[in-house]
């Protein structure tokens, strides 16, 4: 969006109809490693690294959603776990933070400026995306909002 790529080429994901043979893990077991993960205070990605990387019992889960037929984000909302301000505009909005901090400090740092900006402006897009659903429908995105919420 914001660079001088031409867009991103890469591998995708295999599709698959149903877990592989190897992980024999119970759907409901899944969901509550989720549900306790979320409340220790782990994003959704977070999460599906930990279960891929630990599993349940011991047995790591290779896909969330094959395993149980529900992404991550739908489990959390089943359980009312979810997260005040989804990940990606929350971390969005903690690399603002960063960014205006360094950008206070060294203001002949233009390069970050416009960083700041182009970082800006995605956080706008993204709350005008969420307003109503996944956020309060009269939340505006400032500098001291961003702070309160990221520390």
């Amino acid at each position: 969006m914001h660079t001088r790529r031409r867009g991103s080429s890469g591998s995708d994901k295999p599709t698959a109809d149903e877990p592989p043979e190897w992980s024999d893990v119970d759907a409901e077991n899944v969901e509550e490693r989720v549900v306790e993960l979320a409340e220790q205070g782990h994003d959704p990605s977070q999460i599906g690294i930990k279960l891929r990387d630990e599993g349940v019992t011991g047995t790591p889960v290779p896909d969330v959603k094959l395993a149980t037929g529900k992404k991550i984000t739908t489990i959390l909302e089943e359980h009312d776990a979810t997260p005040e301000i989804p990940e990606d505009l929350y971390n969005l909005m903690e690399r603002a933070v960063r960014l205006r901090e360094h950008v206070q400090e060294n203001p002949q740092d233009y390069q970050n400026k416009r960083a700041l900006q182009n970082t800006e402006s995605k956080v706008r897009r993204l709350v005008d995306y969420y307003r109503g659903d996944a956020l309060e429908a009269d939340f505006t995105y400032s500098y001291d909002v961003a702070v309160e919420i990221v520390e």
